[in-house]
């Protein structure tokens, strides 16, 4: 599953889940590497 989480005020890292830490921040793997930062909330689509 593709998640995205925010490692910095600008940087974004999209890639496959790996996991959650007690803290609340999520680790996910990107071309063999681990990033970890604070998951980004999935948007809403407003019926219209």
């Amino acid at each position: 599953m593709l998640r995205t989480i925010q490692i910095g005020s600008c940087i974004f890292v999209q890639g496959e889940y790996v996991k959650t830490f007690d803290d609340g921040r999520m680790a996910v793997r990107l071309d063999g590497k681990v990033y970890v930062g604070h998951a980004v909330e999935t948007g809403y689509r407003i019926a219209a």
